[in-house]
């Protein structure tokens, strides 16, 4: 059939009109979201996806009224009703439908939609890399919630595709934190280094599976610490990590070189080994 949407239950066509006007999702952007990569018609990392969905709600102290195994179970309907075997699955869930008024409505019941779409590889960008733009990071302070409320991801996305960059890293208080939509790594004398967990970046999947399974398994030393925009242009190496990004060597900053400007043995150690996970949960790919 190709994509599809979910809601209330059913699969609908997307041009169909589902929301209501007032659902706070569309008025406050009070809701979270998640988006889950499929291959050969099986969810990549959905556990952990589902996790940090569940996480962000209690942030946002929005009821969770399905289960991990409902969740999983309506991924699964929709990959099969759509017939998709590449692609991705987007989700959010509102606070759901009130009058307008901006404190917590009370006795509502959240609104979980879903979407998937077919979506390509691009190996031509993780064989040669890509260039980053640096932006001002304006984004509120709680980026370790998933929410809906996407505005700073958004200008400096679009600063960078203006600039004809792939991504841009954005900076806070003189510290790269993130990109808008990954998380971004460089490589000095060997040692891994991303930004620390807090309130500041999202707790990504994709970068989890770094620190947590690829680094320990493969030997390579990594460093939660912040670091300058002048420290990841002196870097050896850089890379950006994400759901739809998987591992993108960074080989400019700002139309300037990273290292030789060419991917690095880290990152296409990082890069081989993450794609062996993906293989491995979901076949080859």
């Amino acid at each position: 059939m190709g994509a599809l949407g979910f809601i209330d239950g059913r699969t609908v066509d997307l041009k169909e009109l589902v929301i209501a006007m007032e659902d706070r999702g569309y008025q406050f952007g009070d809701g979270v979201y998640e988006y889950t990569k499929v291959y050969n018609g099986k969810c990549f990392a959905l556990k952990q996806h589902i996790d940090r969905l569940f996480r962000s709600l209690r942030e946002l102290r929005i009821p969770g009224v399905f289960t991990f195994d409902e969740m999983a179970g309506i991924h699964e309907r929709l990959i099969s009703e759509s017939g998709i075997e590449n692609g991705g699955i987007y989700l959010q869930i509102t606070r759901g439908w009130a009058p307008r008024a901006h404190n917590f409505p009370d006795a509502v019941i959240p609104c979980l939609t879903m979407t998937i779409r077919p979506s390509t590889l691009n190996p031509a960008l993780w064989e040669k890399g890509v260039g980053v733009l640096s932006v001002p990071d304006e984004r509120w302070l709680r980026c370790d919630i998933k929410s809906l409320n996407l505005l700073g991801n958004i200008l400096g996305k679009q600063k960078a595709k203006e600039a004809g960059c792939y991504e841009a890293i954005q900076i806070r208080d003189s510290k790269v934190t993130e990109g808008t939509s990954s998380n971004f790594f460089i490589v000095k004398d060997d040692v891994v280094w991303t930004f620390p967990l807090g309130n500041l970046i999202l707790t990504g999947v994709t970068r989890t599976k770094v620190l947590e399974e690829i680094a320990p398994a493969h030997g390579l030393s990594f460093l939660e610490k912040a670091f300058t925009l002048d420290q990841a242009l002196k870097a050896e190496e850089a890379f950006l990590s994400g759901t739809t990004t998987e591992i993108m060597p960074v080989v400019t900053i700002d139309g300037k070189p990273v290292g030789n400007g060419k991917i690095g043995p880290v990152t296409q150690k990082i890069q081989q080994a993450y794609r062996a996970l993906i293989v491995e949960e979901c076949g080859p790919v």
